[in-house]
């Protein structure tokens, strides 16, 4: 194997060239565990938009970490379940690891990413960050939802963030070609679902006036009031803004907190004709806890209320509980953790965001308030 395998598309570079790594023997110096869980960033993006060349840049610049960048080559047709399924070593699903000049690692992935990733994992050389580039799933989550909360990986990797690479030049022609459309809407999802959005190619849009950029940044948010907009020129971004941002660690309640009081105004006001949008609910009164998770199992697992639930994230303030809880769901997975304490002078507040199709603000507000306690 002696380049990455990667989409091309007219604007993006060749990705470096790898040289093969010798097999370690399978004895127990060669193979050592990550002493802590490694983190992984899903990489997703429209083709053209960027994504191969933010890999090369990871894989090609000086950063002082030892990145693994895993590249499926697995498709809707093979389906993600069978994606999650380790054949085994007989399997042989899994390419030769190949390490580049910089110290990073890549493979390719047909079939197996939990194989991939228990390799990996038990390498002789320590990782630092885990990168799974999404090529050939137009939904990333239900990948995202196997890393963030599977018992297969059990505490050896963790889902870090979702970041989706758009193209600023051609983005309001993708939404405006899929808006209405009755079949999975690619762009919508891909925004919907991402933590961290960067906005490539945006010189190409500066040229067009100095409002083009803000009315690009009001549409995605009309989407997702809770990514991260990252502008770019040929994906060269600074790593610290991707990498290492703990989205899913429950320890992380402050960072939560600060991105649902901003989401507060940031409720969509225009439906969108694909009706993609986020919803951002509030409530004072404590909730009984139980109640609230038949609540959510109701619109996440049942579809309750005929409301699509892509994403969801809130705080919560819980009876008899001097514990702030945090609550996060990727489409059907869901998990709500004590977080850390309330804070004496703090104004005790239930905020809950969902990111969605079809969703009913006055239908979520009324059903949750049912769960309150008066």
């Amino acid at each position: 194997m002696n380049q990455l395998n990667m989409e091309h598309s007219e604007d993006e570079e060749d990705p470096p060239l790898a040289v093969q790594i010798q097999n370690h023997d399978d004895d127990d110096e060669s193979i050592s565990h990550q002493s802590s869980s490694v983190g992984v960033t899903l990489i997703t993006g429209y083709l053209g938009a960027g994504k191969s060349t933010l890999v090369n840049h990871i894989l090609s610049s000086q950063h002082g970490k030892r990145i693994a960048v895993i590249l499926n080559e697995f498709g809707e047709e093979i389906g993600v379940e069978r994606a999650m399924i380790n054949e085994g070593d007989g399997g042989a699903l899994v390419e030769e690891w190949v390490e580049l000049a910089n110290g990073c690692v890549c493979c390719t992935v047909k079939h197996s990413l939990v194989q991939a990733l228990e390799q990996l994992v038990q390498r002789k050389e320590r990782i630092d960050h885990i990168l799974l580039e999404t090529t050939g799933l137009a939904n990333p989550a239900p990948l995202a939802s196997v890393l963030w909360l599977d018992d297969q990986l059990e505490s050896d990797v963790k889902l870090d963030s979702i970041v989706t690479v758009v193209d600023a030049k051609n983005l309001r022609f993708q939404l405006d070609k899929q808006r209405g459309s009755s079949s999975s809407p690619e762009a919508y999802f891909q925004i919907a679902f991402a933590d961290i959005i960067i906005l490539n190619k945006v010189d190409l849009v500066s040229a067009e006036g100095s409002g083009a950029l803000e009315e690009l940044e009001e549409e995605i948010h009309n989407i997702n009031s809770l990514a991260d907009i990252i502008h770019s020129v040929r994906c060269q971004v600074d790593m610290s803004k991707i990498l290492n941002r703990q989205v899913y660690d429950t320890a992380r309640a402050s960072h939560l907190e600060s991105l649902l009081e901003e989401s507060r105004s940031l409720s969509t006001k225009k439906l969108h004709d694909s009706g993609v949008r986020t919803i951002c609910i509030c409530e004072r009164q404590t909730i009984d806890l139980d109640k609230t998770r038949i609540w959510l199992e109701e619109i996440l697992w049942e579809k309750k209320y005929d409301m699509d639930v892509y994403r969801c994230k809130g705080v919560l303030s819980v009876q008899n509980s001097d514990q702030l809880h945090t609550m996060q769901a990727v489409r059907e997975l869901y998990e709500i953790v004590p977080a850390r304490k309330w804070e004496n002078e703090e104004i005790r507040m239930n905020k809950i965001v969902f990111i969605g199709h079809n969703l009913k603000e006055d239908v979520l507000i009324n059903s949750f308030r049912a769960c309150t306690t008066d």
